[in-house]
């Protein structure tokens, strides 16, 4: 399997050389159809407190502003517990692409995003530094209520995009978003994908972002489903991955779905593989029984 084709019917190539990284720094761009300056010191106080409790800045220019996190520490052996740190830098014009074409095909929350990406030609970079040892649901909440304060600070924003999955939203979709905690993190940062294998009846639905929180992502190699349906599962299992730090191991059996809705008299074997489609990562495959498709 070398070829892939969207859903929108452009075919592109799997990348088989392109290795995700897990946890480390998490990053968004905020774009703008214009340059902006750097928020008023005040401003940024006020609004970082609102979202994220007690901060502390640790500077400010038109370069960059950083900020403590004072509520959200992690402890080191040799150290005292230290605060995360939240970076945010100066608008800048957009050198290279934001995306690239697959990456592009896969703009499902946000419809108008292709739009978005040639009108807006500048943006803001921030990103969080010290936090890959908090708690997965800490962190989580933290880096939500970041890129809450971040959409706030920045009105004239018109999309958010987080780097590891290139998950879209617009500023609207957020700052109107009433769905509860607990979801928001898989919602703003989790793309789950969709493809067809270019040639064969194959289909393809994968996830992408839960490895900031060192959780797998999933992946779905299938024929004859609704791919809706597919998607509403990988949703379904990816919540309960997150509400329970992941307890799935290896030959367990999850939930399936018998005429598109969830199923305990259906049962699909996983285990965790190397993915299918780029970046390579390690994914909790779920082998969809009469459905299921390709080798494991």
């Amino acid at each position: 399997m070398g070829f892939l084709k969207t859903l929108k019917e452009k075919v592109f190539k799997q990348d088989l050389e392109n290795y995700e990284n897990a946890g480390m720094i998490f990053a968004v761009r905020l774009l703008f159809e214009d340059r902006c300056r750097m928020p008023m010191p005040d401003d940024m106080d006020k609004i970082m407190k609102k979202h994220l409790g007690s901060t502390t800045m640790l500077s400010y220019s038109d370069e960059m502003t950083g900020y403590m996190a004072n509520d959200y520490k992690v402890h080191y052996e040799d150290d005292d517990d230290l605060p995360v740190q939240l970076l945010i830098m100066k608008c800048v014009e957009i050198d290279e692409p934001v995306m690239d074409g697959l990456e592009i095909s896969q703009l499902w929350d946000c419809p108008d995003g292709e739009e978005i990406l040639k009108t807006c030609k500048y943006q803001v970079v921030a990103n969080d530094m010290l936090a890959s040892g908090l708690d997965h649901k800490v962190r989580a909440e933290m880096l939500v209520n970041f890129i809450e304060a971040l959409v706030e600070m920045y009105p004239t924003c018109k999309a958010v995009v987080v780097e590891k999955s290139k998950k879209m939203l617009t500023r609207e979709d957020i700052v109107n978003c009433n769905i509860p905690m607990e979801l928001k993190f898989i919602h703003y940062a989790v793309n789950v994908r969709s493809f067809n294998v270019d040639g064969t009846n194959d289909k393809i639905v994968d996830t992408i972002g839960m490895s900031t929180l060192y959780l797998p992502d999933l992946q779905y190699h299938f024929t004859g489903m609704d791919t809706k349906d597919v998607v509403n599962h990988a949703y379904n299992l990816l919540s309960y991955i997150y509400d329970n730090k992941n307890p799935i191991e290896s030959g367990n059996t999850v939930d399936g779905l018998k005429q598109g809705l969830i199923n305990m008299d259906v049962q699909w074997k996983v285990q965790y593989e190397e993915s299918l489609i780029q970046p390579i990562r390690e994914v909790l495959d779920v082998n969809m029984g009469e459905h299921a498709a390709g080798k494991r």
